[in-house]
């Protein structure tokens, strides 16, 4: 096989589609939008931009009447991740408003020890049911991707906006550092290889 042309799919190979969630028929997810990725320590290359992507899909869900539900993950007092103060906090673009749906979470995944597959059955959206899932936040290669493959395992049909969501430069097995867009890109890869679909943009996903 030419190294210049990609390999099929595992998605294509058990033939799965690769249609984008439809933002009218789904439940958005926002996964760790916290001031956590912004600034000090952890902060993400392209936080602002994914921020400024998120608060358009924000809109545009609260327009079309689409759940929405936060994800937030608590590493306790002190961390960088403590909900109780403003560092672990949502930020102000994507904060949630009356009547959306907060989880806390401790683990990548946010399925994991979580209210959060009861919290999307209460909203119609139980494995299964027809309704999928669109996802957005951060890290890249952490939060996100295991939260789809979390929703995959379930039983869901996630789709990620990949400008929606930012990661950081990483030390490689030998080294070597990745930069995080580098790491952004591999992490989105391997998700539209079989856990879920991928669109570039949020303008790209469909009513």
């Amino acid at each position: 096989m030419s190294t210049n042309q990609p390999s099929a799919t595992l998605r294509d190979v058990i033939g799965l589609d690769n249609q984008p969630a439809k933002l009218s028929d789904s439940v958005v997810v926002f996964i760790d939008f916290q001031n956590t990725y912004r600034t000090g320590v952890m902060a993400l290359e392209g936080a602002e931009e994914a921020l400024a992507a998120a608060s358009r899909l924000l809109e545009r869900a609260r327009a079309a009447g689409t759940p929405v539900v936060h994800v937030i993950n608590d590493g306790g007092e002190g961390t960088p991740y403590d909900i109780r103060a403003e560092i672990g906090a949502i930020s102000d673009p994507v904060a949630p408003v009356d009547g959306e749906a907060v989880v806390v979470k401790q683990f990548p995944n946010s399925f994991h020890l979580t209210e959060l597959e009861q919290t999307l059955t209460g909203l119609g959206a139980a494995p299964g049911s027809g309704k999928d899932l669109v996802l957005a936040g951060f890290m890249t290669h952490m939060c996100v991707n295991y939260t789809a493959q979390g929703a995959f395992n379930l039983g869901y049909r996630p789709t990620v906006v990949a400008e929606a969501t930012a990661t950081r430069s990483l030390a490689g097995p030998d080294g070597a550092v990745l930069p995080a867009a580098t790491v952004h890109a591999a992490a989105l890869t391997g998700i539209g290889d079989l856990f879920g679909v991928v669109v570039p943009t949020v303008d790209e996903l469909p009513a």
